[in-house]
């Protein structure tokens, strides 16, 4: 058995969850909050047999895609005060950890 954790941008989310589901998945979704852009994600946690870990991965890289985002920078100024300097970053795609599951009890 193992279990994937995937950290998700939210606007990939729902989609996600949907294709999941139809494949038979069964997710456990949280809210969590990116620590670079303190932006809204989504941790989904998906237990599955480690015969299938392939087709999860496989669904999760074809729904959750990076796009480009512009953001403010700031920056001190000699005379102290802040400057906003814009920046292009790319967002989405997902961060996804496999890690082995020693025990599943479902009540």
């Amino acid at each position: 058995m193992k279990l994937i954790i995937a950290i998700v941008h939210d606007e990939d989310a729902h989609a996600l969850v949907k294709k999941l589901t139809a494949n038979d998945f069964g997710v456990t979704k949280l809210a969590s909050t990116g620590g670079f852009l303190k932006s809204g994600n989504t941790t989904l946690i998906i237990g599955t047999p480690k015969e299938r870990v392939e087709v999860a991965t496989k669904i999760i890289e074809e729904t959750c895609r990076t796009r480009k985002e512009i953001t403010t920078t700031t920056s001190l100024m000699g005379d102290n005060s802040v400057m906003g300097m814009p920046l292009e970053i790319s967002v989405g795609g997902a961060t996804v950890f496999v890690v082995d599951v020693e025990d599943y009890i479902k009540l």
